[in-house]
């Protein structure tokens, strides 16, 4: 029997059903390729019964009392807390997060949503003033009805839970499809999670799909009012042009090119250390991780040395080890896909300083140098624990280089001065950015996003209030009006 059998069923309406699809998904663990489930997949008829009652469902949840609402997102969170060892391992089993990224997973978690269970007494509307005489202008704030989250691989738990908990919380109906390949840490495990805290039965559901066989169905589908969308650039573009066709809101957060500068007056050894983390967190899976790092030439050298010395002590390997930092990509074909891009840039001048191996899915840390800007390293997302350095004469040419992307996710500073990062961030074409620190950072109370082609929108805090409602303008003209007629 596979080790996680109890989910080999969808959520919807309220029920674990099997899905009705003819197709199976085995679900494999990323670092032994054991067999962790088999899945009958769900097919639209599927999907369509999640959506309606998904808005049955919400029509009812609106009218709960907030205080009530957000007691239920309290629960989750303490249910979620009480679940930490549960939730780890299945992370570990089935994302190859080691335990130390899963465990981060989980509080950030944790605090999205405890955030989440303030906004039902947040939503707040207003009265305003008319050009009118003795008329009143009042703004009112609803949910926005249904959406629908589509999640990725990486952060599956997280990144589900940092759309799935503001939309519950605001009053909405969810139906969530996860990537497959985490379908039970970024989707079905928060399905028992809500449910075990109290949410109506039917408002959130699950549906694991192979997108082949529903196409765009799940985005262009006539209920959902907003599409939250997490993952790469090229199918965020799609979704985009979906939702513009249907005239639905959009969230992306999308790919990301983040820059480490390191500048001529920076501390190299905080640096050093702080870009070994920002790099190889989650075998840089992330799309916060530094792709590229920047640095003055006058200190290139010693800042190489730095670096190699702390990333040859990173353990790479079984991510059940609580020694592991580096575990295995979520599937050999990243890794192919990766030592591409490093062969490219090797044929082209880069130098490799530090070579891992690479056994089944586990890439042990490389570094690059003598990297340029034009090189499919420094030009694509790595999504792998792979670090480009790339020298530049001062700080103009850093703040170019680092703008030289059609990217602008996240990205970091090392000055000697605080102030100096400071300056140079502003002038970084990116949605976040980070001073004497790394790229990896994320708090729920911030708002989070991109520029360009890393996504639109922002989640966390009041922006994700603000995603995940809409506003009615109600007029009242207290006095009699004049009209001219």
């Amino acid at each position: 029997m596979a080790k996680f059998q109890q989910w080999n069923k969808q959520w919807i309406g309220g029920q674990w059903k099997i899905g009705l699809s003819q197709k199976n998904y085995i679900n494999k663990n990323p670092y032994n390729d054991e067999v962790l489930v088999e899945i009958p997949l769900a097919n639209m008829d599927d999907v369509d019964q999640a959506y309606e009652s998904s808005q049955a469902a919400q029509r009812e949840w609106e009218k709960v009392n907030p205080y009530k609402r957000s007691a239920i997102m309290e629960k989750a969170a303490e249910l979620l807390a009480a679940r930490r060892e549960e939730m780890v391992e299945l992370l570990v089993a089935e994302s190859g997060s080691t335990r130390i990224k899963a465990n981060t997973e989980i509080d950030f978690a944790i605090a999205i949503i405890k955030e989440a269970a303030s906004f039902p007494i947040r939503m707040q509307g207003m009265i305003l003033p008319s050009l009118v005489p003795g008329k009143e202008n009042r703004i009112y704030r609803y949910p926005a009805g249904v959406v629908g989250v589509i999640s990725p691989f990486n952060f599956p738990f997280y990144l589900s839970m940092r759309s799935v908990a503001p939309a519950l919380a605001t009053g909405n109906g969810v139906v969530l499809k996860p990537d497959r390949q985490t379908m039970i840490t970024g989707g079905l495990a928060i399905a028992k999670l809500f449910d075990d805290a109290g949410i109506p039965k039917g408002l959130f559901n699950v549906t694991v799909v192979d997108t082949k066989e529903i196409g765009d169905a799940f985005v262009e589908h006539p209920i959902p009012r907003i599409i939250s969308f997490t993952g790469s650039t090229e199918v965020g573009r799609h979704i985009g042009e979906l939702c513009g066709k249907n005239l639905k809101r959009v969230a992306l957060e999308l790919g990301g090119n983040n820059a480490l500068i390191v500048l001529q007056d920076a501390d190299i050894e905080k640096a050093a250390h702080s870009a070994a983390f920002g790099k190889f967190m989650h075998q840089g899976q992330i799309c916060m991780a530094i792709n590229r790092i920047i640095v003055d030439r006058n200190r290139y050298d010693e800042f190489l040395e730095r670096f190699k010395e702390r990333v040859s002590k990173i353990k790479a390997g079984d991510p059940s080890n609580p020694d592991t930092f580096v575990g295995p990509l979520i599937n050999r074909k990243q890794v192919d896909r990766i030592l591409d891009l490093i062969d490219k840039s090797v044929r082209q001048g880069a130098k490799v300083v530090l070579e891992g191996k690479v056994q089944g899915n586990v890439m042990e840390p490389f570094i690059l140098a003598d990297v340029t800007n034009d090189m499919p390293i420094a030009q694509n997302e790595i999504f792998g624990p792979v670090a480009g350095v790339i020298a530049v004469d001062g700080e103009e040419e850093a703040i170019r280089v680092a703008n030289d992307s059609p990217y602008g996710l996240s990205g970091a500073v090392y000055a000697g001065s605080v102030e100096h990062g400071v300056e140079v961030a502003k002038k970084i074409e990116t949605g976040m950015i980070h001073v004497n620190d790394q790229s990896v950072n994320d708090e729920p109370i911030i708002a989070f996003g991109g520029e360009k082609a890393s996504g639109l929108g922002r989640y966390g805090g009041m922006w994700a209030l603000d995603e995940f409602t809409t506003v009615k303008w109600i007029s009242v003209q207290v006095h009699p009006r004049e009209y001219p007629v």
